[in-house]
């Protein structure tokens, strides 16, 4: 009895793998057939860019092609965000995608033909806006999978939702934005999403390749604040004052032995950068106060805790050590969490992703100290976010163009790989669940 079902499970197994074989190849054939459609929306929303809260022109885009794919449209949610909903023609999950919209102020300095003239007002000043992290490849991808699975509506084994989300670098100062307000909205429900997926192109990885990691893939963020108030005095006269120039400067050398003396780098990295110094007016006024502001990243809630605790306490301390007092805000203005891909899901998903690149394509990265806000969306589904290769063949991953510079650059070749994982994963974690 036991070997007969031994074999019954092993059959049903090898159609199941049979069925996502023959799915993945016809996903790579309709994907392939969209490259030129993909690269030119892409063209589009990069000599369109708009900021985070104002992608009016970019939502507008975005819902029209979907509502042309017959997919339900929600549109509006969290100031300019879309959200499709394609439902099969079969019982099962809810399976979220997601893509980011916005771009950054920066001035785009790369030579091509569609190169982002845009220009507006950030923060009281004129700048450039560019998709300098390619949140417009992102976009486009995510278009080219809306296309693929609604030609295959009927035979979907459960719903797609597709989440294209505003203001992931952060919404202007004032206003709410990003993946944590949508979710506030109520994006990840009616209907009720079971699992999300996302990627991000990445610059400095060659074309054709996916690199993810299992558990901590980016890091949590928060920024910081610390005003240290002393007593102001006449430069020639540093004894009349308590110099807050003289303490912000002890702790900013101190803050540095957070990382390299209390956390355990062997398990997890984590960073403490102060980026900001602001303090008098003139040369020989010692001032009063002085303002610093920076960021703590780290991997784990253990290690948020333990980096921040000892910002405080190293800030207050030493203050206090010399007379000053010095006020901690932290977080600041932001706090995204970790962003954690369910170790178990990622597991079940790799093969997914290996027949879209090829195994030898698909590689383990370290962890990101950089951050992103789908970790909000992770925090209340399990979800996988992984790196799409932008950096053209041959290429130099130490000298190409970073994400959030004036010169970043990618490869548009590579965008169909991201159309074929993102819809390898949908359509195998369908297949792989239990219709509902």
């Amino acid at each position: 009895m036991k070997k007969l079902l031994l074999l019954a499970l092993t059959a049903v197994s090898l159609t199941a793998s049979a069925q996502n074989s023959a799915s993945n190849k016809a996903i790579s054939a309709k994907a392939d057939a969209l490259q030129d459609k993909i690269i030119a929306w892409r063209r589009d929303f990069h000599e369109h860019p708009e900021l985070g809260n104002r992608e009016v022109r970019t939502s507008g885009i975005i819902a029209k092609h979907l509502k042309s794919l017959g997919i339900e449209v929600q549109t509006g949610i969290a100031t300019t965000g879309v959200v499709g909903i394609l439902k099969g023609g079969k019982p099962g999950p809810v399976v979220a995608l997601r893509a980011d919209m916005d771009a950054l102020p920066v001035t785009e300095r790369v030579p091509l033909p569609f190169a982002s003239k845009v220009k507006t007002q950030y923060n009281g000043q004129e700048v450039g806006v560019m998709h300098a992290c390619g949140h417009d490849s992102h976009m486009a991808i995510l278009m080219g999978v809306a296309e693929v699975l609604a030609g295959m509506q009927k035979d979907l084994r459960g719903t797609v939702k597709f989440i294209f989300q505003p203001a992931e670098e952060g919404a202007p100062a004032g206003e709410n934005g990003g993946a944590e307000q949508m979710v506030k909205e109520g994006v990840l429900e009616n209907p009720k999403v079971d699992v999300i997926f996302g990627l991000h192109i990445n610059s400095q990885t060659e074309v054709g390749k996916i690199v993810y990691r299992p558990g901590g893939t980016m890091a949590g963020v928060s920024d910081l604040q610390i005003t240290v108030k002393g007593r102001s005095a006449h430069g020639a006269y540093p004894w009349s004052s308590i110099d807050p120039v003289v303490v912000s400067a002890q702790i900013i050398s101190s803050l540095q032995s957070i990382v390299s003396r209390n956390v355990n780098v062997t398990e997890n990295p984590a960073v403490v950068t102060i980026g900001v110094i602001q303090g008098g007016s003139r040369f020989n006024i010692i001032p009063e106060s002085v303002k610093m502001q920076g960021t703590v990243r780290y991997f784990t809630e253990y290690d948020e805790k333990l980096v921040t605790d000892n910002v405080r306490r190293i800030a207050t301390k030493t203050a206090e050590a010399y007379g000053a007092t010095a006020e901690v805000m932290l977080p600041f203005s932001n706090h995204y969490p970790v962003t954690f891909n369910d170790v178990a899901l990622t597991a079940k998903m790799l093969p997914s992703l290996e027949a879209a690149a090829g195994k030898e394509n698909v590689m383990l990265r370290p962890p990101v100290t950089g951050a992103e806000d789908f970790s909000f969306f992770q925090q209340k589904v399990p979800g996988i976010f992984f790196f799409l290769g932008g950096m053209p063949k041959g290429g130099n991953s130490i000298t190409a163009p970073s994400h959030h510079t004036p010169d970043f650059y990618l490869d548009e070749s590579g965008f169909t790989l991201g159309v074929k994982a993102l819809c390898n994963l949908t359509l195998d974690y369908m297949n792989g669940s239990k219709g509902k």
